[in-house]
């Protein structure tokens, strides 16, 4: 990959943990502070469409298979780290969320990115046969 298309993934990876972020500062106690069943249906559904959005990133940028789990490393850093930050802040950046509820959050967020990183390395190694 062209270093331009490297900086454009990062950049989309950037924008998306911001927005997920913001979203998850605003309606995060719906999701984390409920009951187990709705919890578990959304920590089921939350990797299953971020790896959906993730594919269609890498398709519309025509994104060679061989290559989907350094493209999707690219996408997923900025919110690794930006994740890190407000983790171990969670009371100033999501002040909606119980301290509490940082657990189960940094248990959506493992989830999701296991299950995103993981299809992408399977889609790689896959190609490479």
């Amino acid at each position: 990959m062209k270093i331009q298309e490297c900086m454009l993934l990062v950049s989309f990876g950037l924008i998306i943990w911001i927005l997920g972020t913001i979203y998850y500062a605003y309606a995060g106690h719906h999701v984390l502070e409920t009951t187990p069943a709705r919890y578990w249906v959304s920590f089921a559904i939350s990797p299953i469409i971020s790896a959906a959005f993730c594919i269609l990133i890498l398709r519309w940028r025509h994104i060679a298979p061989s290559n989907w789990a350094v493209a999707v490393l690219l996408l997923a850093i900025p919110g690794m780290v930006g994740e890190a930050v407000v983790l171990s802040n969670l009371g100033t950046f999501m002040p909606r969320i119980q301290e509490a509820s940082g657990g189960r959050y940094g248990a959506f967020l493992f989830a999701t990115y296991a299950v995103v990183l993981g299809i992408a390395e399977f889609a790689t190694l896959r190609s490479a046969r």
